[in-house]
């Protein structure tokens, strides 16, 4: 039996999240299906970085499972693409060892969140950008997102209801860069609340839009209280990036 690390991309348009769900399409269910064909029949579970919501997309999720084929590493990401929608890709596979947790050794992620940034919306972006006609002062932007790099305690930015106790979370950096018509919001963290992201990107565009100043983001985030910040960011804007593990290659070995 083998460990595969697999790091996939997704169009999260037409999928209800990730995590497999009673009666509603996900990514999981996808990809395990497509691992039952090649496995004639044999359930094959998959474990990744994290979940994401309904409309969320993803460009670097990783995975792993666990294989008895004797599939050479490298036609890996063939065999799977053949098998799974065009929504799905497998972009990079590789065998590592038996003790790699897609989840558990996650050390940073990074999610972007797009933003279409001109009066006329664009039909062939509306499920890959938030349209946001309103001129934005970029530079408050960038002045606010001072006050969410670092350890915090980012309750105000988590959705109501979230069963997580410690709501303490790392951001490293947070990138405000124009794109032509776009503004792309980067955010790399050691790990991220439910909708956290999408909170944090709600509360930086009404700091954008002269609703509060850059300020307001650290008083916001003191009260430790979801219903004192702004509006959640809606969901086809946000990209999964990149996920990144301490361990060189993630304890990579041949999987052969």
């Amino acid at each position: 039996m083998a460990r595969l690390k697999c790091v996939i991309a997704y169009d999260g348009t037409r999928f209800s999240g990730y995590q497999v769900q009673p009666n509603q399409r996900t990514v999981q269910e996808e990809l395990e299906a497509a691992l039952k064909r090649m496995h004639k029949g044999k359930a094959i579970r998959v474990t990744a970085s994290g979940r994401t919501d309904a409309g969320v997309h993803a460009v670097g999720q990783t995975i792993h499972f666990d294989s008895p084929l004797a599939i050479p590493e490298e036609n890996w990401c063939r065999a799977l693409n053949t098998l799974l929608p065009d929504d799905i890709l497998i972009k990079q596979a590789q065998g590592v060892a038996d003790d790699f947790h897609a989840r558990f050794d996650v050390s940073q992620k990074e999610y972007r969140y797009r933003i279409l940034n001109r009066k006329e919306a664009d039909l062939f972006r509306r499920f890959y950008t938030y349209h946001v006609p309103d001129i934005l002062d970029i530079q408050a932007m960038r002045e606010a997102t001072t006050h969410i790099i670092g350890t915090h305690d980012f309750s105000a930015f988590c959705a109501a209801g979230t069963q997580v106790v410690d709501k303490v979370r790392t951001v490293y950096d947070v990138r405000i860069e124009q794109q032509g018509d776009e503004l792309v919001i980067a955010m790399v963290g050691s790990g991220f609340l439910y909708q956290m992201v999408r909170i944090a990107v709600g509360n930086l565009l009404a700091v954008g839009q002269g609703k509060a100043p850059p300020a307001a983001i650290a008083a916001i985030l003191e009260t430790k209280d979801r219903r004192k910040a702004f509006a959640t960011a809606p969901p086809q804007g946000l990209y999964l990036w990149e996920v990144g593990y301490d361990t060189d290659n993630s304890h990579a070995v041949n999987a052969n």
